[in-house]
């Protein structure tokens, strides 16, 4: 009798412990790193497809097929519309024909790298406040005017598939509108 005592108390001891142990592991604070808690404050603003046109010598030579998305702070476009669409559109008219930042007989030389790093600090320039936290490339793409041409004509030919420029990031749709 005695060892059946025993023998309910300590299974009665060690279940406690169990829960008593579960429960602190529950309700232990994360950890979360640094790179963690700056995502956690960033904000998906998905960028639309822009169609830029490649003029030289007064005439259209090709297209430039992009989209580029933006992680921006919630905080600072919170209340703020944007008209993001246009001004991606202007800089990119602008660093890929004023600037000609892309040469498409050479496309093995464009830095994506800084291609980024001048699209957020010229957008960042533009805002005034350092909204704009990494720029996404999810499509940047050449296509000559002679292809556009032959696939509007329902020729097919080997060459009207686009140039690609960069091999872009899969950017996932937002869970609920940005409202920007």
């Amino acid at each position: 009798m005695v060892k059946l005592l025993i023998a309910g108390v300590w299974v009665c001891l060690v279940t406690l412990g169990s829960v008593y142990v579960a429960v602190y592991m529950a309700t232990a604070p994360v950890e979360v790193s640094e790179e963690e808690a700056r995502k956690a404050q960033l904000q998906l603003v998905r960028g639309e497809s822009v169609t830029i046109p490649l003029i030289a010598d007064g005439k259209v030579k090709g297209y430039f097929l992009g989209r580029i998305s933006f992680m921006m702070e919630k905080e600072k476009i919170k209340d703020v519309e944007l008209p993001m669409t246009e001004m991606m559109t202007d800089e990119l008219f602008t660093l890929l024909v004023g600037n000609r930042m892309v040469d498409i007989a050479n496309i093995s030389a464009f830095d994506v790298e800084a291609f980024r790093t001048t699209v957020k600090e010229d957008l960042n320039k533009r805002l005034g406040d350092a909204m704009i936290e990494e720029v996404l490339v999810e499509q940047l793409d050449y296509l000559s005017k002679e292809d556009v041409r032959a696939s509007g004509e329902g020729t097919p030919t080997v060459a009207n598939t686009p140039v690609k420029i960069v091999e872009g990031v899969a950017v996932e749709a937002p869970a609920a509108s940005a409202g920007h």
